[in-house]
């Protein structure tokens, strides 16, 4: 039995590929890591959002396209083989899905209805939820929202924030109110923004929830996990396609590097280890929105797996290059710290290991 991506998840694959390929080369990703407020990001957003990547997990009802979520992984792969500074992950795939799953139906109906004509784009920050800090929760009473949260994803374009508390619930705020306060967050990863945002009496709209809340945040930050899996996968893999064509190339003692038996291993290593990611992040994809008793389990599988191999093939790819491949002339850096952070977001693999044991009664 074949499984794999089908031909209209392909076809959606390489017309996002081709774009950032015309669009989106190492120049442009170098220009808009030093100057995170380009035009050329924007261009970039935009090119995207034609494709239609923002009403992938819409309803049709809605006005979305109301495709899977093996859809929306089969993009993220060429996102992050091109480290595209767009924002994805958040705005337009757990936000649609938390949104769906957390929200009454008269809210649903409305908000997925504005973000299907791009009047609400939200930015994500369910790091209360995931893992918060001393120093930083917020909490919601009588229809405010008070304190600070760290690492809020895909801001750059958006209308709103989309938040939850350490208990699952869910609360909308408008990103124009004046007691809201950003700082933005240096990270390695030049090419997405994160920021802290802090808030003080500031109104927000409570999603009443017509299942249990916790669901609704968990099932999307499951989405998110996955997503973000697929996004190191194709970073690994455009490393791992870099440090071959380079070993092709640069020569040594009158001969290609890779000819050298200890490259070759290096090569191999990385193609063999990354080669099942394939199949774990697909079928991950697969069972979120197929097999409801394995979803959660394979999303912290995909996501710490992958996590921990592409932190390898990201070391060996850069060693293959020499000293190289440390250099800005060459760019590996940028899809190095991708995976770096991508490793942290929503969950180390050390904590999504623990939540796959506690799923399994270990």
């Amino acid at each position: 039995m074949y499984f794999g991506l089908s031909e209209d998840q392909i076809f959606f694959q390489d017309n996002v590929k081709k774009f950032l390929e015309d669009n989106s080369d190492l120049e442009i990703i170098r220009k808009v890591s030093n100057d995170n407020k380009s035009i050329l990001k924007e261009d970039i957003h935009k090119g995207i959002v034609n494709l239609g990547i923002n009403n992938l997990l819409i309803p049709e009802e809605n006005g979305g396209l109301g495709l899977d979520l093996l859809f929306a992984v089969a993009i993220s792969q060429s996102l992050g083989g091109a480290v595209a500074p767009v924002p994805f992950c958040g705005s337009y795939v757990m936000a649609p899905i938390a949104i769906r799953l957390g929200g009454n139906k008269d809210q649903a109906t409305k908000i997925l209805n504005e973000m299907s004509v791009g009047n609400i784009k939200f930015g994500i920050g369910f790091s209360d939820y995931v893992g918060s800090r001393n120093s930083s929760k917020i909490s919601f009473s009588d229809g405010l929202i008070n304190g600070n949260t760290l690492f809020v994803i895909d801001t750059e374009h958006a209308t709103h924030l989309l938040l939850s508390d350490a208990d699952g619930v869910l609360g909308m705020v408008a990103l124009d109110h004046e007691n809201i306060s950003f700082t933005d967050l240096i990270t390695v990863d030049k090419t997405r923004t994160y920021k802290e945002i802090s808030f003080e009496n500031t109104p927000v709209e409570i999603l009443e929830h017509t299942i249990d809340s916790v669901n609704a945040v968990e099932r999307a930050i499951d989405a998110g996990r996955i997503t973000l899996a697929a996004d190191s996968l194709g970073a690994s893999q455009t490393m791992l396609d870099m440090a071959v064509s380079y070993s092709k190339e640069r020569k040594q003692f009158n001969r290609v590097i890779g000819s050298f038996q200890a490259v070759k291993h290096m090569c191999a290593e990385m193609a063999s280890e990354l080669e099942p990611c394939y199949s774990l992040v697909w079928h991950a994809a697969h069972s979120f929105d197929n097999d409801e008793d394995d979803s959660k389990l394979m999303a912290c599988h995909a996501k710490s797996h992958v996590s921990e191999i592409s932190k390898e093939v990201s070391k060996k790819a850069t060693e293959v290059h020499g000293g190289m491949g440390f250099t800005d002339l060459l760019g590996l850096h940028y899809w190095f710290k991708r995976i770096g952070l991508n490793r942290q977001l929503l969950g180390a693999p050390e904590v999504v290991r623990a939540e796959a044991a506690k799923i399994q009664g270990f």
